[in-house]
Formats: C-alpha cells, sequence, structure tokens
C-alpha cells in the first residue's frame, strides 16, 4: 500500500491485533477496493458527506439498512443494524426494517424512508407520488436528493459486496437445486401425474 489515504483507512479500520475489522467483518471490502486507489478514494470521499448532511442520521440508515435487505446483502444489512442500533434505535425497531410494512414501530416519515428506499431499490426508482409527497411534507429538498443518494450508493454497496463476495457476502448463492430422491432418476413430473 503506498496510497496515504488506503493506508490511513487500512490502519484504522484493519488492526494486526485481531483479524478483521471491529465489527466483526473479514475487513475485505477494503482491501478488494484498495486494489484500485482511486476507486478507494471515490467510495470513501462519500463517507464525508455523513459529516456534512443535514439529514437525520436514523433515517438515513433506515435507507442503508432496508436497501442492503432489499438488495439482499448480508454485509450491508448487518453493517447497517449495527449502525441504528449506535444510534440508540431500539432492537425491536431494527429487526423490523426487514418486515416494516406490517411494522407499527415506525412513524409516518420513517415509512415512508422504507417506502422509498424499497421504490429506489426493489422498482429501479419507480416511486409511488404519495410515498413522495409525505417525504415532501417533512424533509426539504436536499434531504430528500441526499437520501436519494446514499440509500442508491449503498445499494450500489450491496450489489458489489455481492457480485465480488466481499465480507458477509461471500457464502454459496442459497438458490440451488434440491436434488432428487435417489431412484428418481429422469422421470418427467407429467408422467408422474398421469399414472
Amino acid at each position: 500500500m503506498t496510497d496515504p489515504v488506503v493506508q490511513f483507512f487500512h490502519d484504522h479500520l484493519l488492526s494486526p491485533d485481531r483479524e478483521g475489522t471491529a465489527t466483526g467483518s473479514p475487513g475485505d471490502w477494503w482491501t478488494v477496493f484498495a486494489l484500485d486507489p482511486k476507486i478507494f478514494r471515490h467510495c470513501v470521499k462519500g463517507f464525508q458527506l455523513y459529516r456534512e448532511s443535514a439529514l437525520d442520521p436514523v433515517l438515513r440508515e433506515l435507507g442503508q439498512t432496508r436497501a442492503g435487505w432489499a438488495r439482499q446483502s448480508q454485509f450491508v444489512f448487518s453493517q447497517h443494524c449495527k449502525q441504528l442500533r449506535a444510534l440508540g434505535v431500539a432492537e425491536e425497531k431494527v429487526r423490523a426494517v426487514a418486515h416494516w410494512a406490517v411494522s407499527d414501530l415506525f412513524d409516518e416519515l420513517e415509512r415512508a424512508v422504507l417506502a422509498y428506499t424499497d421504490a429506489l431499490v426493489l422498482d429501479g426508482g419507480r416511486v409511488h407520488d404519495e410515498v413522495f409527497a409525505v417525504l415532501a411534507r417533512h424533509l426539504p429538498d436536499e434531504q430528500i436528493l441526499e437520501l436519494t443518494y446514499v440509500t442508491c450508493l449503498y445499494e450500489m454497496h450491496a450489489t458489489m459486496a455481492r457480485a465480488l463476495r466481499l465480507e458477509f457476502d461471500d457464502r454459496p448463492d442459497p438458490i440451488v437445486e434440491v436434488p432428487a430422491p435417489e431412484g428418481y432418476g429422469t422421470r418427467d413430473i407429467a408422467d408422474e401425474l398421469t399414472t
């Protein structure tokens, strides 16, 4: 490592005294992204937005956590569950992010943030006017833009972590063929139903 920014993050996040990061992840997101200091710098520059943001950090983290869940990234979901707890969000509310639509733990704005996140991640940005209207009742335009940017950024991080099998996303694909019982062979299901 010769890039000073890469070295700084490496020294602060990965310790020779333990394996991985302080949050328990392997830390390979950092080492893989460090392969190209330009990409690494671009990624970590986005973190500066947090320090300058007027958006409530709980709303930001709800968007990031739900983006991890919706994009099926165990890494992004797990890391941002931890961040919600660090912000003082109750455990039952953190767990409810996964099933927010049937939970009564979220207020109107939080529900709108979670619905907006689903629209960004699951619906490719197709947002119903009613969802946007609730956001607009509670947040100024600049904060809606920040929420959009950060949520989409973490959808990208979730997608990349899965594609590159980094951190907690380094696991076999859960969608695999389940073998038929021994002796079943290659018989056609239609034949089974008619005999």
